[in-house]
């Protein structure tokens, strides 16, 4: 008997388990197409060169064009900003990620005076700040307004990223810096030779972070900047989305015999910002899970 209800209720198991997994997959990916279908329909309209009549979503262009890509890549504002925008997202990556774990390396050691007292100090920055106006005038009287450097400087390091790679340095084990000691390296060449090349994972996934947050930011710079040539891709997507108008880039372009249609502008130059930042994620994507799990472990 006890072996007929054990077989009974594996069998329960068994079909509960198949049960909830057809309802995860189907929600899944149910929740797949709510993200692939906009980004679909967003190329459609890149590459159409018929508007499609107020309200109607169609998954296939009416008329196939690549005239709305030529338009904005051959556009003397977009290739500025998407200059601007490479530069400081390489430099402000670069840059933020190393200063960002020097101090992290610094707060992870015990021997490090008052470390509590610092730490606590950086944590409490995560949830208070001086506010846009004290911020702006600080900016100013530091004259860094309408300076690519604003755009670096302001945030080149950050509490929260700095907590997460101070957790992970803490995990590596203290004989590697004692063996580099002593052959006779310091503290600054430990650093570098010895721990940055164990800590791949967490670096990977901050620097995936911090590069998605410069090349999306725009609020910086249409509040700092004010020379055109100093804007980055953002900002000119913000005029063209949020404003409405392709005044820029159909200015912007080489005169061509082609009709163009400013929600179809819109959908290529969304696509053209947004497609670099995409194709980063799969090259990172392996250090991300370790990098957050371990960092995240020890405080």
């Amino acid at each position: 008997m006890a072996k007929i209800g054990l077989q009974k209720n594996l069998k329960n198991e068994g079909i509960g388990s198949m049960v909830f997994d057809f309802t995860n997959n189907i929600v899944i990916f149910l929740f797949c197409l709510t993200i692939i279908i906009p980004f679909w329909y967003l190329f459609v309209q890149s590459v159409d060169n018929l508007a499609s009549p107020s309200g109607s979503i169609y998954l296939w262009p009416q008329q196939f064009t690549l005239e709305n890509y030529k338009m904005v890549i051959r556009n003397k504002y977009i290739g500025i900003a998407y200059l601007n925008t490479i530069f400081r997202t390489v430099a402000g990556t670069t840059l933020s990620l190393f200063f960002t774990s020097m101090g992290a390396y610094a707060i992870s050691k015990k021997r490090f005076p008052n470390r509590v007292f610092w730490s606590i100090f950086i944590i409490v920055t995560m949830f208070f700040s001086g506010g846009l106006i004290p911020t702006y005038l600080w900016i100013s009287k530091l004259k860094l307004i309408n300076s690519r450097a604003v755009l670096i400087i302001p945030g080149i390091i950050g509490a929260y990223n700095l907590v997460l790679i101070r957790n992970f340095f803490s995990q590596i084990p203290g004989e590697l810096e004692e063996s580099a000691r002593l052959d006779g390296s310091g503290d600054f060449n430990t650093f570098i030779k010895i721990i940055l090349p164990v800590s791949k994972p967490i670096l990977a996934t901050i620097a995936l972070w911090l590069a998605v947050g410069h090349w999306n930011s725009w609020f910086d710079c249409m509040i700092y900047i004010r020379d055109t040539k100093k804007i980055v891709l953002q900002v000119v997507l913000q005029r063209i989305i949020i404003q409405g108008t392709t005044k820029e880039i159909i200015e912007g372009s080489e005169q061509m015999l082609f009709d163009a249609k400013p929600e179809m502008i819109k959908a290529a130059c969304i696509y053209v910002a947004t497609l670099p930042i995409l194709c980063t994620y799969p090259f990172l994507q392996k250090y991300f899970v370790k990098g957050i799990y371990v960092g995240s472990l020890k405080g």
